[in-house]
């Protein structure tokens, strides 16, 4: 989608689809780039609306715009890594965000991406990284939800603290808050 597509597509919003957005830019959400790799070929888009569903299989849920261009690798390919970003990744999620065409985001971020420890690229240095295969969709709206079943969970280090989406942008979350 080119930003004059997108500009037209939010020239059309209800008053209520309006107000539903602003109302979601005060909700904060962790930031997660989601990568895969397969026959369908590598991806990786930068995601807000991911969650833990249950433990009991570890499974997470990630939402994915069906009008994204990675749209149909993730679900094809099967098998994703959802990378929680830390405080030092905000440029890494812009460039997955679109700042970067999607062809060359994994080269334009340099050496932070692990080839070797799983199937899928996987972030250096981010807070966790859960690395699993797709074992259901549903389809809402615009989007798509993915469960994420955990085949290997990798946890950072624990002063790594949080980066945060909030008002639209990339806030980063220290581990300790001071008064």
């Amino acid at each position: 989608m080119t930003a004059v597509t997108r500009r037209a597509a939010v020239d059309q919003l209800t008053p209520n689809q309006r107000a539903f957005r602003d109302a979601m830019a005060n909700l904060s959400a962790g930031v997660n780039i989601v990568t895969t790799d397969g026959p369908r070929g590598r991806a990786g888009i930068t995601v807000s609306a991911a969650c833990s569903v249950t433990d009991e299989p570890p499974t997470m849920l990630v939402c994915i715009n069906r009008s994204s261009r990675s749209h149909d690798l993730f679900t094809e390919n099967g098998r994703v890594c959802v990378n929680v970003l830390g405080p030092d990744h905000a440029d890494v999620a812009r460039a997955f965000a679109g700042g970067v065409p999607a062809d060359q985001r994994f080269e334009a971020c340099g050496d932070v991406w692990d080839h070797t420890l799983a199937d899928v690229p996987v972030l250096k240095g981010c807070a966790a990284s859960v690395v699993g295969r797709v074992t259901g969709t549903a389809e809402r709206g615009s989007h798509t939800v993915m469960f994420i079943e955990a085949e290997r969970v990798l946890v950072g280090e624990e002063e790594a603290g949080a980066l945060v989406y909030f008002r639209r942008g990339f806030h980063a979350i220290p581990t300790s808050l001071t008064a």
